[in-house]
């Protein structure tokens, strides 16, 4: 079979089908409770099923599926206590990364901040609620990586992942895109100015607006 991956590398296949699963997890594609059968999976990637096998025991160490006796791996899927968990921890730790973004950003990376916010504004206008979440991603990206912090960058980039389909559904709620981009701008300027408290403060603000829209739902 001819599948997307050609590679028999099975530790590079394994990584490969675990992010496919994960990514379907986070955007909705698997939902809690469903079953995860090794034999669909790697039919549908074009796969064998020992990478499927090594992808499963990977979320199972991440508490993402579980496996039972009689039903085999099934969903765990996000609860609105995890939500609440994520965005505990995002507060505590986005407003240190947009604090060090506005001391440490470089010309580049405000450059992609400044066309990130621009195109969000064009697609909020138009409603586009899957490229408002792409670019809330890199967004956000962005001032990881501007913090210079690799370890913030690694949670918060897992963490932020991890509850896309919430956000993605957050932004479907009355007015909640206008407001986010205004956030969004908010912490831009903050940040191109290099106003480092008032980056801070408008993010953590962010993510509490944003976290009593997405427990909302």
């Amino acid at each position: 079979m001819t599948g997307i991956y050609d590679s028999k590398d099975y530790a590079s296949l394994s990584e490969k089908v675990y992010r496919s699963l994960r990514d379907g997890i986070a955007e909705g594609r698997y939902q809690t409770g469903d079953c995860l059968v090794e034999m669909k999976i790697a039919e549908e990637l074009g796969v064998s099923r020992t990478p499927v096998r090594e992808a499963l025991k990977q979320l199972e160490l991440e508490d993402l599926v579980v496996s039972h006796p009689n039903r085999g791996v099934v969903v765990k899927g996000f609860s609105n206590e995890d939500l609440r968990d994520v965005s505990t921890i995002r507060h505590l730790l986005e407003g240190q990364a947009a604090y060090w973004a506005a001391e440490r950003v470089t010309p580049e990376q405000l450059a992609e901040l400044k066309e990130v916010v621009e195109l969000m504004e064009f697609y909020t206008q138009k409603n586009d609620i899957e490229h408002l979440v792409r670019l809330d991603t890199r967004f956000h990206e962005l001032i990881y990586e501007a913090s210079g912090s690799r370890t913030i960058r690694h949670i918060l980039a897992s963490l932020h992942h991890n509850i896309r389909k919430a956000r993605q559904s957050s932004l479907t709620l009355p007015d909640r895109a206008p407001c986010s981009l205004s956030e969004h701008i908010n912490i831009y300027h903050a940040i191109e100015t290099h106003n480092a408290p008032a980056a801070k403060e408008y993010m953590e603000s962010h993510v509490a607006v944003a976290a009593g829209y997405t427990l909302k739902q």
